[in-house]
């Protein structure tokens, strides 16, 4: 379930059609295949970081399809399984900016904590196949999440990664924002623009300069 200021937010998108069927479609999928995350995650997500503690937007694109790994935030995964490539660039990008020495293990939740909403544009795939939600209505339902943070009347950073990420920057109008966009983490575009794109640092040092807390990025 949503709750708090996400749900007021949402409210519109609950009563809409197309959502209707989007309930039904995942509700089918998760009965008759297998399915990540697990239905308890997944809007965990929103469940860690609450609309009114939103500092920072990490858009990803769709949950990883593996077994055990998808958890309902982006690019993490839970201590204890191995750490997916696209997360090891991500290390990599952070020592590079701040010199962390990467952790054994990929939980993020950590930074949900502190406010940066770990948001895929799809919140559900069938094992084993990248991309099998597409088009049955999340990207409609995650546009709406994007536009409620967009409206919120405080500086926040969004970081979009890769092609998909990037196209939502039309959807951000609000000048209090700060958008950065780069290739995605993936090793099959990392070296085009995400390694060195210095997003960590220009997120913290937006933040400070608009009176806010920085994230504290090293994962313990």
């Amino acid at each position: 379930m949503i709750t708090g200021e996400w749900q007021e937010a949402l409210r519109d998108e609950f009563r809409k059609p197309y959502y209707r069927t989007l309930y039904e479609r995942v509700s089918y999928e998760y009965s008759h295949n297998t399915v990540y995350p697990p239905s308890d995650e997944l809007f965990k997500a929103f469940e860690l970081t609450p609309l009114e503690r939103v500092k920072v937007v990490i858009l990803g694109q769709d949950p990883y399809h593996e077994p055990g790994q998808a958890e309902g935030l982006c690019f993490s995964v839970k201590k204890g399984v191995e750490i997916p490539p696209s997360l090891k660039n991500i290390y990599k990008e952070l020592e590079m900016e701040y010199g962390f020495k990467a952790p054994d293990h990929g939980s993020l939740v950590g930074w949900a904590e502190q406010g940066v909403l770990l948001l895929n544009t799809l919140l559900t795939v069938r094992a084993h196949a990248a991309f099998s939600h597409k088009g049955i209505g999340w990207e409609q339902f995650t546009d709406a999440c994007i536009e409620a943070v967009n409206k919120v009347d405080r500086p926040i950073v969004f970081m979009l990664w890769g092609k998909p990420a990037g196209e939502k920057a039309a959807m951000l109008n609000n000048n209090k924002h700060l958008v950065l966009r780069c290739p995605h983490p993936s090793p099959l575009s990392a070296s085009r623009g995400f390694f060195g794109c210095g997003h960590f640092k220009k997120c913290n040092e937006f933040l400070i300069a608009n009176g806010e807390e920085p994230i504290d990025w090293e994962i313990k």
